[in-house]
């Protein structure tokens, strides 16, 4: 029996040091569910008070699982989606 591939999450990464607020919205998914990016591919935008940031793929994989869906809110850690990397 084969494993479980390794998820990898999606986060903003570094917070920008130029805004005080500690939560944002997702405006866009570039990448839907079940398709592959290469590594530091540009997933999504997202918006934070009013700064447009795109957010990088971690690895080259998949996107699995979208968590925070578009119009959709999130804080300064928190997982935006999952991927898993190629092999």
């Amino acid at each position: 029996m084969s494993e479980a591939p390794d998820r990898v999450a999606v986060t903003l990464g570094e917070w920008p040091d130029d805004v005080d607020s500690d939560e944002g919205v997702v405006v866009n998914w570039f990448v839907r569910e079940g398709g592959r990016v290469d590594a530091d591919g540009s997933l999504c935008e997202v918006q934070i008070e009013k700064v447009s940031l795109d957010v990088y793929a971690p690895v080259a994989g998949t996107l699995t699982e979208v968590v925070v869906r578009e119009d959709g809110e999130f804080a300064d850690g928190d997982t935006l989606a999952w991927m898993v990397a190629d092999e």
